[in-house]
């Protein structure tokens, strides 16, 4: 018996092959038989020969008996595919598997050190994060390439910046506190104050960006040294008056528009892409589920009134269409200011037949700059008429509306003698709306503005109305203003004259 080998296996080599090939390795193994390496024996070659053939008929033999039952030769068949199947979709898991790790720790990784994605339908671009250094120098902005760069020069985290900044169409957080207030024409307008993270990131970016970019001529709203005093004193001694107003103006300018501004100052798109979702935002329902509060877009994104940065970007924006209608008033011999969305045309009589032929141009502009006009706010004002501009009389000089000057003195009388109960002014919070328009007296008219703020501050200090009004901000919901402050009054909503 062969050394290691059990009965069982020996006779398994024997059947395998033949009983004289068995016992000639093993003789050749233990010495018995030597083998002729130059030219074997002849009884050698023939042993082995014969078990070649043993074995190759043993295989043809299996294979026949397999062939004879095709069902299970199919069966055999189908279960080594299956297997083979089996394990190469097992490798192919694990691969994934192991892809999909890699991917996620890159990803990861990336977030960590660079903005790569900030939501649906918006994160197109941001690939992209060269800017146009030579036109941002020439027009005196910082230069920034990426979310990396401004993120550091706004003083805050990637992480931070990106929270600020992502598009969510359904979320559990929202960056605007929004409420409404009513108009001077009936109904209500919302107000979406941004809360203060937002608010210093809108900030930074209206010092920093916003009012480096020059402002055509004729826009006096919201720009540094410019009042609505500098935008009506163009206007005062004309013999016709023609004022404008947009519908629906900061919703109208939606968030590509916002970020088409950024590129064309020539900051990277990814840079554009961060700086106008922060500086957009849609309107929202909120919703509860499962005791959770959801805040779920219902509008595309758009500029949101009482944003800080919403009307320096509207100046930006509007700037051809200043310059459009500058063209049109030199054409007809009038003069051309815009204070926000209240446009103003003014002439002496020898351009007023002219009038018709203006508006239609003005009409014509509006309509290709993509806005819409108010068609219940188009007013023409000629000689007979008190012609106002943003709520200044401009007949012969800068002057206010008598009877409203006499109605709001009338009433601080009144309340220093019965208190605020039962008071009304204008159709918002009374506290803020009268210290409106003491500051609007104040810009138009100093020393009587200055008197009427002093008679409210000491109305103020009285402790009995001091308590009317906390519980007047408290029934309305806007918080009231400090006297003398004007901070409450939103910057991207109508001005605060107009709530008089």
């Amino acid at each position: 018996m062969a050394e290691g080998l059990t009965r069982q296996q020996l006779y398994d080599r024997i059947r395998a092959s033949t009983k004289d090939e068995v016992i000639l390795a093993e003789m050749t193994r233990l010495g018995f038989w030597k083998p002729n390496t130059l030219m074997p024996s002849p009884s050698e070659v023939l042993i082995r020969k014969e078990g070649e053939l043993r074995r190759e008929l043993n295989q043809l033999v299996d294979e026949k008996r397999r062939y004879q039952n095709r069902e299970k030769m199919l069966v055999e068949m189908r279960k080594q595919r299956m297997a083979a199947a089996k394990a190469k979709r097992a490798e192919t898991k694990l691969r994934n598997e192991e892809k999909r790790k890699e991917k996620a720790a890159l990803w990861a990784q990336q977030k960590e050190h660079q903005i790569v994605y900030l939501g649906e339908d918006v994160s197109q671009g941001l690939n992209k994060t060269i800017s146009d250094t030579e036109r941002l120098t020439a027009a005196g902005l910082p230069v920034y390439h990426d979310g990396v760069a401004l993120a550091a020069a706004m003083g805050i985290s990637i992480g931070k910046l990106r929270f600020l900044s992502f598009n969510r169409k359904v979320g559990h957080v929202t960056h605007y506190k929004r409420f409404y207030i009513p108009k001077k024409s009936g109904g209500k307008r919302l107000i979406s104050a941004p809360m203060p993270q937002l608010k210093a990131a809108q900030y930074w970016i209206l010092e920093n960006i916003l009012y480096k970019v020059p402002n055509s001529d004729a826009a006096h709203g919201f720009v540094p040294g410019r009042s609505i005093v500098t935008n009506a004193v163009h206007h005062v001694a004309q013999d016709i008056v023609i004022n404008i107003d947009l519908r629906d103006f900061f919703p109208t300018i939606e968030y590509k528009r916002v970020k088409g501004m950024y590129c064309k100052l020539g900051y990277s798109e990814q840079v554009a892409t961060i700086l106008a979702l922060l500086c957009t935002e849609p309107e929202v329902d909120q919703v509860a589920l499962d005791g959770k509060d959801y805040y779920v877009a219902n509008t595309n994104r758009h500029l949101p009134q009482g944003a800080p940065c919403s009307p320096a970007i509207t100046n930006i924006i509007c700037f051809r269409l200043d310059r459009r209608f500058e063209g049109l008033a030199r054409r007809f011999n009038y003069t051309y200011t815009r204070y926000a969305d209240d446009m103003t045309f003014s002439a002496k009589d020898t351009a007023a037949g002219d009038a018709g032929k203006l508006i239609w141009g003005v009409k014509q502009v509006v309509k290709e700059e993509g806005f819409v006009i108010h068609p219940d706010k188009l007013k023409v004002m000629r000689k007979g008429d008190k012609r106002e501009v943003t709520g200044i009389v401009v007949n012969d000089k800068l002057s206010l509306d008598r009877d409203t000057l006499r109605k709001f003195r009338a009433l601080l009388h009144q309340i220093s003698v019965t208190g605020l109960a039962g008071k009304q002014w204008g159709k918002g919070n009374i506290v803020s709306s009268i210290d409106g328009y003491i500051n609007y007296v104040s810009m138009v008219k100093p020393e009587a503005g200055k008197q009427l703020k002093d008679k409210w501050l000491l109305l103020m200090n009285r402790d009995d109305i001091k308590g009317q009004a906390r519980a007047s901000a408290t029934q309305s919901g806007i918080p009231p203003a400090a006297p003398g402050d004007n901070s409450t009054n939103n910057e991207g909503d109508k001005p605060w004259w107009d709530i008089v």
